[in-house]
């Protein structure tokens, strides 16, 4: 190996910098070059879409101006019928608890109409009954009793029966 002296090192490595530097600048072109044709693709499929985009959005904005009052007036109709519902659901309510207070007064009123009619039907009931039974009583008595002595005259004396049988007359009978 040659003495090298500093100034050749020096050519050396500035060459070799020189040489790094020339071969980055080739790949920042190359990266750049890529880049841009990457960013044209981009904008090429950018362009596509808002092209095939727009018309759609243009339409919906259409059909949404078209419909909002539409929309707009069916809210409004459904917030009115919505409050008559609750209207007449309370007007509803209010006639059926009249009716149902009319009822139960009326069933209050049948009940003690019932119940006074069957305390009158029981007490004269119960004064018939006095009435009728004391008299068919005592005339059921006075009958029996006139049975009895229409019998027994009609009877004559009773047979004696034998002492043995009167005897055995009393085992049997019971009073």
């Amino acid at each position: 190996m040659q003495n090298l002296d500093s100034q050749t090192i020096q050519l050396a490595i500035v060459a070799a910098v020189a040489l790094t530097m020339l071969l980055q600048t080739i790949f920042l072109l190359a990266i750049l070059v890529k880049l841009s044709k990457a960013a044209r693709s981009m904008r090429e499929d950018i362009e596509d879409l808002r092209s095939s985009v727009v018309p759609v959005i243009d339409n919906v904005k259409e059909l949404l101006a078209k419909t909002a009052p539409k929309i707009e007036n069916a809210a409004v109709d459904l917030a009115a019928v919505s409050h008559n519902l609750r209207r007449q659901t309370a007007d509803i309510q209010s006639a059926a608890e009249k009716v149902i207070d009319r009822v139960l007064s009326q069933t209050a009123r049948m009940d003690s109409m019932l119940t006074n009619t069957f305390d009158a039907v029981d007490r004269a009931a119960g004064f018939m009954s006095d009435t009728v039974s004391k008299p068919m009583r005592q005339l059921s008595g006075i009958l029996a009793s006139a049975k009895a002595v229409v019998e027994s005259l009609r009877s004559g004396v009773p047979e004696t029966l034998p002492p043995g049988d009167q005897a055995r007359g009393d085992k049997d009978m019971f009073v």
